[in-house]
């Protein structure tokens, strides 16, 4: 074979599109490796239709989604860099303060990732399905017009709301937890860290000090950026269009904002609420130092009870939740939604006004036991009956509910488990169970019947984020708080909007 049906010479012959057909099959790291191996290979390999593929194959956004985001940056190429960092953040983070719930859902906005808080809430007459999810903002990150990003914390004071800039910086591919931290600038750019106490080993009153001193850099959110954070679901080309522009004209301001010179916070000065020497001689590093917020994504040892793990105390950190996807046999791994009474779908007496309980539900083997864990990451109450994190119910999948469904006007299960539900036991942290059955029906719906007391708690499957962009947005707290609320609370510390 001649040298001019072979190696490079062969590739470079392809169209443009069937080279980005072959170089979908490739990491994003292949493929730069590629375009490193001659300049003719590098030209291709460096082409929009190559990186587009790339993006489109990570699946975080649609197609269409793509090609409106390109209008914001350099290349596909800036877009993919940019895509391939935030990856790992998207999913659902909890904390276990206020025990009502702490559940961020991280999501695509519009050439960012907004960290979505889900507020404690009870179900409105339209049900789940057509009713707005009250939510708050708490993070977003940003990509800039190269791919790299801008962080910004969300939160409010004295009435208003303000954006706290800072970075993001190590992110682990299979992080999981995402931590508020405070750095010296040098360390943020690579500079010298050997005689720097890291921010996690201070103690919980200074984080909570060098947290305090850093978001004094901070703006106010200007109204045109107050608007949409993402594309609302629509079925109008025109406005879906008009939708797109607002949400460019809102990057560009906080990019803006972004890149403000701002004076930054200096430990032990003024700046920072600390000019006397009282102070000074506090300051945990012990000299004048410009920090900034620094936003982390680690991969940490940790120890979990049943699916809920064990959180430190004092510490701005949500941790992830692991979501199993539907497979045989474990098809009804993942996130379900729902309320005491029948049925959470449609508008009814029994559910109107009931609390909306997010349950995550999971599978693990206990004694031998093959079981269907159903554990409780927000609860829609003023005040919280069960501790956040609650198994909710426990099924056994190799052991059929041994009652029948109780309801003649439904279709008949088409699968059941017998198990036990929660109950009131030995004070708040310490619930009690009492058999119960789980049925699964023909429209999706699961019940789980509690014997004695025949009450039902009934679930359908959630896609949060798709009720989050038909959903309605609530004031946050204050940033620090915004991010985890560092204290134990059994109330709902967020306004309760009317949800009628």
């Amino acid at each position: 074979m001649s040298s001019d049906l072979c190696g490079s010479r062969f590739l470079l012959a392809l169209p443009h599109e069937i080279f980005s057909v072959i170089t979908s099959s490739l990491s994003p790291r292949d493929v730069c490796s590629l375009g490193m191996s001659c300049p003719g290979l590098n030209a291709v390999a460096s082409s929009d239709e190559a990186w587009l593929a790339q993006c489109d194959k990570l699946g975080l956004v649609p197609f269409s989604t793509l090609i409106e985001w390109r209008k914001g940056v350099s290349s596909y190429k800036a877009l993919c860099r940019f895509l391939v960092n935030i990856q790992p953040l998207m999913g659902i983070w909890v904390h276990k303060n206020p025990e009502v719930g702490n559940v961020v859902y991280v999501m695509p906005g519009f050439l960012s990732v907004v960290g979505c808080r889900i507020v404690p809430q009870t179900i409105g007459p339209l049900g789940l399905e057509d009713g707005p999810l009250l939510w708050t903002s708490v993070f977003e990150i940003l990509c800039k017009y190269d791919g790299s990003t801008a962080f910004f914390l969300h939160g409010r004071e004295r009435g208003e709301d303000y954006v706290y800039p800072g970075f993001l910086k190590s992110v682990d591919r299979n992080c999981n937890t995402l931590s508020l931290e405070v750095e010296p600038l040098h360390q943020l750019d690579g500079g010298n860290t050997s005689s720097e106490i890291p921010f996690s080993r201070l103690e919980s009153d200074d984080r909570e000090r060098l947290l305090d001193f850093t978001c004094q850099v901070r703006d106010i959110v200007p109204d045109a950026a107050k608007v949409i954070f993402f594309p609302p679901l629509r079925n109008d080309e025109f406005f879906s269009q008009q939708d797109f522009a607002v949400l460019l004209e809102r990057r560009l301001l906080l990019l803006q904002i972004y890149e403000r010179p701002l004076n930054p916070t200096k430990l032990g000065s003024s700046a920072a609420g600390g000019g006397d020497q009282e102070n000074q001689s506090t300051t945990p590093h012990g000299f004048l130092q410009p920090v900034g917020l620094c936003l982390r994504a680690p991969n940490t040892k940790i120890h979990h009870y049943k699916a809920w793990p064990s959180m430190y105390e004092g510490q701005s950190i949500l941790y992830k939740m692991p979501i199993e996807p539907p497979k045989e046999y474990h098809q009804y791994a993942g996130l379900w939604g729902g309320t005491y009474g029948w049925t959470p779908r449609r508008l009814s007496e029994e559910t109107f006004g009931e609390r909306l309980f997010l349950i995550l539900i999971s599978y693990e083997v206990s004694e031998g036991k093959e079981c269907m864990l159903a554990t409780k990451i927000l609860e829609g109450s003023s005040y919280a009956e069960r501790p956040n994190g609650s198994t909710m119910f426990t099924v056994n999948i190799d052991q059929p509910a041994l009652e029948l469904f109780p309801c003649d006007s439904q279709p008949n299960p088409i699968d059941s488990f017998g198990g036990e539900g929660i109950v009131d036991g030995n004070g708040f942290r310490y619930p009690g169970s009492t058999p119960g059955s789980l049925f699964v029906l023909p429209n999706g719906l699961l019940v789980f019947l509690y014997k004695e007391w025949r009450i039902m708690l009934t679930l359908q499957r959630l896609d949060l984020a798709h009720l989050l962009r038909r959903g309605e947005r609530v004031l946050s707290l204050p940033p620090i708080f915004n991010f985890v609320y560092p204290t134990r609370m059994y109330i709902n510390p967020y306004p309760e909007p009317s949800n009628s």
